[in-house]
């Protein structure tokens, strides 16, 4: 027996490679979603890690550094915040 194949639908699943968080410490929203000021889960709102490890949505940590300047700090921990390129 001989197939044709006439059509194909293709679909993606996608995952924030986190580890050990599900969601945002500051806007408690899942990272496989977006944040509150956000339509679009995926690069339009990206999480971002920090060297004390913890992970927020870009826009969430931004939106924290913004309203409790001059001292940038992790809203988890206190320490200094300072974020890494990728995951450790």
């Amino acid at each position: 027996m001989k197939m044709t194949i006439k059509s194909w639908t293709m679909a993606a699943y996608w995952k924030w490679d986190v580890k050990n968080e599900d969601i945002c410490g500051i806007c408690q929203s899942d990272f496989d979603g977006c944040c509150q000021h956000c339509w679009m889960p995926g690069d339009d709102c990206p999480v971002v890690w920090g060297e004390c490890t913890h992970v927020f949505h870009l826009h969430c940590i931004e939106r924290w550094g913004s309203e409790h300047a001059p001292q940038h700090r992790c809203p988890m921990d206190r320490k200094p915040w300072q974020p890494v390129s990728a995951p450790t």
